[in-house]
C-alpha cells in the first residue's frame, strides 16, 4: 500500500530531478520498471511541446519522437478523449501502425502497462504511463486492476506537483487568458474586425480593443494577428474550431 509520505515528497520536491526520482520510485514500488509523465497545455498543442519526464530507454524515446509515433499510439489517443485509465496489452495496439509500435516497444522492455489520462483545470492534457516487461495476460490485468485506485492517486499527486516545473528547461509559459479574451481572439482568427466582434459579442468596440490590447501585452506581440498565431502555437486556439 502506498504511503502518504511518498506522495507528499512529490509536492515537496525542490527541483525537477528530485521530483522525477520520487515519481520513478513510486512506479517501481508497484512493479513498473519504466514510467513516463507528459503534459501539454491543451489538447490542441503539439506533442513535441510537452513537458516530459521518463526513464524509458533513450534510444526508444529518440526513435519514438523521430518517427512521431505519438500520433499513432493508441494510449495517447485514449488520453485525449477519456478520463479513465487504460490497462494495455498487445491487443490494445490493434491497428497496423499500432502493432508495429508495440513490437518495437517490446524490444525495450515495454510489453504491458497502465496509462492514466491527465486533464488539468487549466485545459492541460497529458498522461502518466507505467510500463513493465511482465508477460501479457489475465494475470497482469488482474494485478494492475487491483492497483488502479492507488495509481490514480499517484497520477493526481504527480500532476499537482509538476506544475512548478512545467515551464522549466526551455519551455514557454502559457499566459492565462480570460474567457472574454479567448472569445475575442477566436473571432479575430475568423477574420472579424473589432466593430464586427463588438456586434457579435454585444459590447462596445472600445471594449473589444481593450481585450485585444491585454492579449497583445500578455503575448508580448505587436499585432492581433501575431497574437492569433501565438495562441495557435501554444494550443490555446484551434483553427479547426474557428467560428463560421
Amino acid at each position: 500500500m502506498i504511503e502518504t509520505a511518498q506522495l507528499v515528497q512529490l509536492l515537496e520536491a525542490k527541483d525537477a530531478a528530485q521530483w522525477r526520482r520520487g515519481l520513478f520510485d513510486l512506479a517501481a514500488s508497484f512493479g513498473f520498471e519504466q514510467a513516463l509523465f507528459g503534459v501539454v497545455h491543451s489538447r490542441h498543442a503539439q506533442f513535441e511541446n510537452a513537458f516530459l519526464e521518463s526513464n524509458y530507454s533513450p534510444q526508444w524515446r529518440e526513435h519514438y519522437d523521430a518517427e512521431r509515433l505519438a500520433y499513432v499510439d493508441p494510449t495517447v489517443s485514449h488520453c485525449l478523449t477519456s478520463n479513465l485509465p487504460i490497462i494495455w496489452q498487445p491487443e490494445t495496439f490493434n491497428t497496423k501502425e499500432g502493432h508495429a509500435l508495440y513490437e518495437e516497444a517490446s524490444g525495450y522492455g515495454i510489453r504491458t502497462g497502465v496509462t492514466l489520462p491527465i486533464h488539468g483545470p487549466g485545459g492541460e492534457v497529458g498522461m502518466l504511463s507505467l510500463a513493465s516487461d511482465a508477460a501479457p495476460g489475465k494475470g497482469f490485468a488482474r494485478e494492475a486492476a487491483r492497483s488502479l485506485a492507488e495509481l490514480t492517486l499517484i497520477r493526481d499527486y504527480a500532476f499537482a506537483s509538476s506544475v512548478q516545473f512545467l515551464h522549466q528547461g526551455g519551455g514557454e509559459a502559457v499566459p492565462r487568458l480570460t474567457r472574454r479574451e479567448l472569445e475575442v481572439l477566436n473571432w479575430v482568427m475568423a477574420g472579424k474586425s473589432s466593430w464586427e466582434i463588438s456586434m457579435i459579442t454585444r459590447c462596445s468596440e472600445a471594449t473589444v480593443n481593450f481585450h485585444l490590447a491585454n492579449v497583445r501585452q500578455k503575448f508580448n506581440v505587436n499585432t492581433r494577428q501575431q497574437a492569433v498565431v501565438k495562441a495557435i502555437s501554444l494550443g490555446l486556439l484551434n483553427p479547426e474550431d474557428r467560428h463560421r
